[in-house]
């Protein structure tokens, strides 16, 4: 779990970027967040968010270490580019004045998470394909390399979606073996396997902003049942768009009514199904690190998700 945070400390880090009355501030803990420390703030200008990094020597995956620095970018591209409701970030500090963390100040958007609204089933439809509508937007934004290019660094950039994945499975697959959770053997063997079917991966791809990580309390809904806001942009990749469907299967997002708003027909192609099979073990392999690390070491659950990553690997 998150650390917590005295309420001064609180103060003293909003009151640096934040024009306010220190003794007016008031601080809530919400439902969501899971990786760092945040904490709805009141009695400022506006209502705001804050949220802190967990410390440096917490355990992370290789992507993680450092990611916050990439959201103000990310944040900026998205709401000069796109209609998507996406908070303004008023300040990112790296300073470690007050703090021994990374933190950043954001505006609060309306709504509350998708896990927390009262839907009727027509609502939750006209909000997935609202969705869609904007993730199609934000995968319009592109570049001309791939792989995690934030300015967390924690990968060389590649010149094809191909080489970039294969560098990102090798760290994945290196983590999960730093923590014990597959041997040499079985390490060997799930790098040997995207060996072996490279070529599927080996083709044309436009390199998009990727959100990476969209489930149902990163996904805010306001009163009137619209989608309000989409949350958490830590995690984004630039690459192929696939990976991101996989994701969106893996939460339960890519219903009809999402694809309906996103405007696309997927690639149903023997060769996609590959690539979907590497994408989401990508997404579920990464339970055994946070487990290890974050979740006091839960044998139960990472068994649970190296048997299933063992069962999906056996299909390749």
């Amino acid at each position: 779990m998150p650390e917590s945070f005295q309420p001064e400390t609180l103060k003293k880090l909003v009151a640096k970027h934040v024009e306010c009355d220190p003794a007016q501030l008031a601080f809530d803990i919400p439902s969501t967040g899971k990786h760092n420390a945040t904490y709805l703030v009141n009695g400022a200008c506006r209502p705001l968010v804050i949220r802190i990094s967990p410390p440096d020597d917490a355990g992370y995956l290789f992507y993680e270490r450092g990611m916050m620095a990439q959201e103000p970018n990310i944040h900026k591209l998205i709401r000069d580019r796109t209609n998507a409701p996406v908070a303004e970030i008023i300040a990112y500090d790296s300073s470690r004045e007050v703090i021994d963390r990374d933190y950043l100040i954001m505006e609060r958007l309306p709504g509350v998470p998708l896990t927390e609204a009262s839907l009727t089933r027509r609502q939750l439809e006209s909000v997935l394909q609202e969705l869609g509508i904007h993730l199609k937007a934000i995968h319009a934004i592109t570049a001309e390399q791939y792989g995690y290019l934030g300015k967390h660094k924690c990968m060389k950039p590649q010149k094809t979606w191909a080489e970039a994945f294969r560098v990102m499975w090798d760290r994945l697959i290196d983590d999960i073996e730093a923590t014990g959770s597959y041997s040499s053997g079985e390490a060997n063997w799930a790098r040997s396997l995207l060996e072996k079917h490279y070529s599927v991966f080996d083709r044309p791809v436009i390199s998009r902003l990727l959100h990476m990580d969209i489930w149902a309390q990163n996904i805010l809904v306001d009163d009137y049942a619209r989608l309000s806001g989409i949350l958490d942009f830590d995690r984004a990749l630039w690459g192929d768009k696939e990976i991101e469907f996989a994701v969106l299967d893996y939460c339960g997002i890519s219903e009809p009514a999402f694809w309906h708003g996103y405007g696309e027909q997927r690639d149903l192609s023997p060769e996609a199904w590959i690539r979907r099979q590497f994408y989401l073990l990508y997404e579920v392999q990464k339970y055994m690190v946070i487990y290890y690390y974050r979740r006091s070491r839960q044998s139960d659950a990472i068994n649970r998700y190296k048997q299933q990553s063992i069962n999906m690997l056996s299909t390749l």
